[in-house]
């Protein structure tokens, strides 16, 4: 994955994805638009198979770089516990 940060204002941020897909993306948008701080997220795939997809997120004044830092970590926490859920049932 390759990021590209194309826009930041103290609220607003644009970021191009290069290589990512719908799932990661659906998966941010939907996590984002359930933030408080959140006012707006969503992503934009023009042309699925050349263009890569943009991620945009305005808040409430919250800094926008450090909402997707938290989100991603609730992503990353998501993964953990499944990871460890299903060890546990894989191992019974």
């Amino acid at each position: 994955m390759e990021l590209n940060i194309i826009n930041k204002t103290n609220n607003e941020l644009e970021v191009e994805l290069r290589g990512e897909t719908h799932t990661l993306l659906n998966l941010l948008k939907d996590l984002l638009i359930k933030d408080e701080r959140v006012e707006t997220a969503f992503y934009d795939m023009k042309y699925v198979s050349i263009s890569e997809p943009v991620l945009y997120l305005k808040t409430n004044g919250a800094d926008p770089i450090q909402v997707l830092k938290e989100v991603a970590a609730i992503i990353v926490s998501q993964c953990d516990e499944f990871i460890d859920v299903f060890s546990k049932a894989a191992n019974a």
